[in-house]
């Protein structure tokens, strides 16, 4: 790639970064084009549809969440790193509207996405929800679809860090 044109890909991966994050899936590639200071040409050469330019930004993302899933597996017990990953979670998906949404299922794969890392999000996440399990932290009977379903209604809450209080204290044996 020219290396005028590996500039034009870097702006339009920053730009759409931040207009995912604030936007949401329903950012155009009109603007992402526009903040990037590119036409939508440019943009659709490097990403030839909408689906592949979050998929850019997904798994940029995503190895960063499994970064800091692995991090925690290596610094705290089992328990605690599931605690803090979900914390984590929640603080992530609400700085960034995109990822809440694609977390939520709204449209984009996103597990499908980051299995394309080699570093799937799903067995990170199942991980550390087996290992806080068998660490006693956690019941057994809650499921990878509930912590999804848990992340949403933390995302919804007007007070996050309570209602963060509350899904963990609902979340022990």
């Amino acid at each position: 790639m020219r290396a005028d044109a590996e500039r034009n890909r870097a702006k339009v991966i920053e730009a759409a970064m931040a207009a995912f994050a604030e936007e949401g899936l329903s950012v155009t590639v009109a603007e992402v084009g526009r903040r990037a200071g590119v036409g939508t040409g440019t943009v659709s050469r490097h990403f030839p549809t909408k689906e592949a330019l979050y998929e850019a930004i997904v798994l940029t993302r995503v190895e960063e969440i499994v970064g800091e899933a692995e991090r925690l597996l290596t610094v705290a017990p089992g328990g605690e790193a599931f605690y803090r990953f979900f914390a984590y979670m929640v603080g992530q998906a609400a700085a960034n509207r995109g990822l809440a949404e694609a977390l939520a299922g709204g449209g984009f794969d996103i597990e499908a996405a980051a299995a394309r890392t080699g570093r799937g999000l799903d067995k990170v996440e199942q991980r550390l929800l087996t290992e806080a399990q068998e660490a006693g932290a956690v019941r057994a009977d809650v499921t990878r679809d509930d912590m999804k379903a848990l992340l949403g209604a933390c995302l919804a809450a007007p007070d996050r860090a309570r209602m963060i209080e509350i899904v963990t204290a609902g979340l022990r044996p």
